[in-house]
Order: structure tokens, then sequence, then C-alpha cells
């Protein structure tokens, strides 16, 4: 590696990464306060991953909680200190409008509700972060675009790589020349999928690895790729023998064409293990592997003949507490978000062709 690509891989590039590691608010405009979030939905990524990282954050804090079950109400409205007052159910959802500590609504439900909640949440005049997927069709995204609007709410979807400093120094490189012209892009992404869980119900899922694993697959092509695709086809091998595939897909492999002619080969799958992606140029490569995992990326890099690993000093705040102060700091300085619902209604109307076109077996174009 020359001695420009060797600084450049060691410090960094560009206001891209600089905004993950750097404060957003520093100086003249910073907020006094920090927005108030209600965690709607209480499974394993939202106590395990995200309540967790509000101690990390700057902006954000924890106010309220939303459950269907009383004894996690109970039991992590404790462990955060939430009082009964600020702890819903369900059922009495809509009344979180009368309360002025919640500014922020995150939903971490099965994909089915995403639409629902996030829409009723924009019309009782709170901000929304919805994880991802957004929604189980277009349409739903649509509309939950436009109850934000009508709102004058923000909407954000939850992608946390967005915020990742590994993935954001990947997309710097590219942007940078570090590969030369980006020729190839692979994104793989998958998990063996034990019986049982929500995500095999496609009324609850709507769909199988692809609304779920390869959603990151999908994602990664597009933010590395720095430009959209124009045309798609898709191929889906799913053992129906298989009782966890009653109504869902397993494995579908899909293939994006980009403007540039950038061509990405991605892997979605419920029955083998994948997470790494690799853009590749005409003077070298920078891939990762893990590439989109909670913790422990690792990148390599290829340039002049040599393989090197990058290593990257711990950043100031990690992916979750970067992505949950990202909104806040939206809300109160008007920076553009990183995250909106724009972006993730071009991952639902892209996900939505390549369905078709592994239904159909064809080739789709997107333009």
């Amino acid at each position: 590696m020359g001695d420009w690509n060797r600084r450049t891989v060691l410090t960094g590039i560009g206001a891209g990464l600089a905004s993950a590691t750097v404060p957003a608010m520093a100086g003249a405009g910073a907020p006094k306060r920090k927005l108030g979030y209600a965690v709607v939905g209480l499974g394993s990524y939202a106590t395990r991953q995200i309540m967790p990282q509000f101690k990390n954050c700057e902006h954000s804090r924890l106010v309220a909680l939303v459950s269907g079950t009383p004894e996690k109400l109970e039991r992590y409205g404790a462990e955060y200190g939430i009082p009964k007052t600020h702890r819903y159910s369900y059922a009495d959802y809509d009344t979180i409008r009368n309360n002025p500590d919640i500014d922020v609504v995150y939903v971490v439900l099965p994909n089915s509700m995403h639409a629902e909640y996030s829409i009723r949440a924009s019309q009782a005049g709170k901000h929304v972060m919805c994880e991802k997927p957004m929604a189980t069709t277009a349409a739903e995204a649509e509309a939950m675009i436009a109850a934000a609007r009508k709102a004058n709410r923000k909407l954000m979807i939850g992608y946390r790589c967005h915020f990742e400093q590994h993935n954001l120094r990947a997309v710097e490189l590219v942007k940078s020349g570090f590969v030369g012209r980006p020729t190839l892009i692979t994104a793989e992404h998958g998990f063996y999928a034990p019986a049982g869980i929500w995500r095999l119900d496609k009324a609850m899922s709507g769909g199988g690895s692809l609304m779920d694993i390869g959603i990151y697959s999908l994602n990664a092509a597009r933010y590395l790729a720095g430009e959209e695709p124009v045309e798609l086809v898709a191929t889906e091998w799913t053992d129906k023998s298989d009782p966890r595939f009653k109504n869902t897909e397993d494995r579908i492999d899909f293939q994006l064409k980009f403007p540039s002619g950038l061509i990405a080969n991605c892997v979605s799958s419920y029955s083998s293990g994948h997470n790494a992606f690799r853009v590749t140029g005409t003077k070298g490569w920078v891939g990762m592997e893990p590439a989109t995992s909670y913790e422990g990326h690792q990148m390599w890099t290829r340039a002049d003949g040599k393989t090197e690993q990058v290593k990257l000093p711990a950043p100031r705040k990690n992916q979750f507490a970067a992505q949950l102060d990202h909104l806040p700091e939206s809300v109160l300085t008007g920076i553009p978000l990183r995250a909106s619902g724009e972006e993730g209604l071009r991952d639902m109307r892209l996900i939505e062709a390549i369905y078709r076109s592994a239904r159909e077996r064809r080739a789709v174009s997107l333009v």
C-alpha cells in the first residue's frame, strides 16, 4: 500500500467517518435537553441491545415502555426506573399523546406491526424510530411516511450500520478511489433459523430470510455502491420438506446491476452462516467479516499487492448509541436524517422486486 493509501486507511477520510466519531452537536446550537424515548415491544433486541445503550447517549433517554406482557413492564420498568405512569399496554398505547416526556417512539415489534404502531405514534404527535424492514410492503412504508409528514414529525429507520465506524470507513474508502473504479460487490448474510421463531411466520414477518437477515446484504450493496440499482435478478431455493419453511423462503440470492456497470452479488439465507461484504475495484478491494454484527467487526484492504488488516480505535459511541442520538440531533438542530423513511422505502421497493424476480424467474427493470 502506498503512503497516501496507508494514511487514508489509518486516519480516515471525510465528514462521513467524522460524523460517526466526533460529537455532531458540539458548539452553538447544541441541544439543551435529552429527548425521551418510549420503546414499543420488549423482546430480545430491545432489551439486550437497545435499552442498555441509553446510558451511553448524550441526547437521548429512556422514559417509557410499551408491552403486552405485564411482567415485562414490571421487570424492565423497575430496572430502568420507569414510573408506572409511563408503562403502557397495547390497549392504552394511544394515550402516549398525553405524555409530554415522550418525544420519540421506537417501534421494535414484528414486521407486520411496524406500520400500524409507527403511524399511530405519528398521529399521537411523536417522532418515530422504526426497526427494519420498515414494513411488509412498499404501500405500508408510503403510508408511514405520509403519516409522519402530515403530523410534521420525523420518521427514521433503525439502520444501525449507517452509524458503525467500520462500515462508514468502508464507504469512505470506496468513495475516495482507494479501490479504483468499483466493479464488483459481494454481500452475504445468513444464519440457521431455529424452528418456532416469529420470523418464520409470514403473517408476522412478511417473508423469510430476505425480510430479516437479507436486508443487510441489500442495504450494504446500496451504501457501498453509492448509487441505486437499475436492474435485478433473483433466485430462491427452499426445501419445502423442512417444517420451518411452511410459508417463508430460506435462501434467496439476488444480483443488482448499477448504472456505472457495477454488479452486486448478494446472499440471504436461513440455513447457512454468512456476515461479510467486499468491494472490488480496478486498484484493489476493501472487505469486512464480520461486517454487520453487533460487535467484533473486522476489516481488510488490498492495494499495491499487499493485504492488510485495518485496526480502528474504539469509537466514542458505538453504533447503537450513535443511532439513538441521531434522531434527537435531527429534531433539535435540523440536520438531515441519515436513515430516513425514504431510505427504508427504497429497500421495500427493491425487496418486492426481488420477490417478483424470483417468482417469475426473470430479470426486473427498476427504471
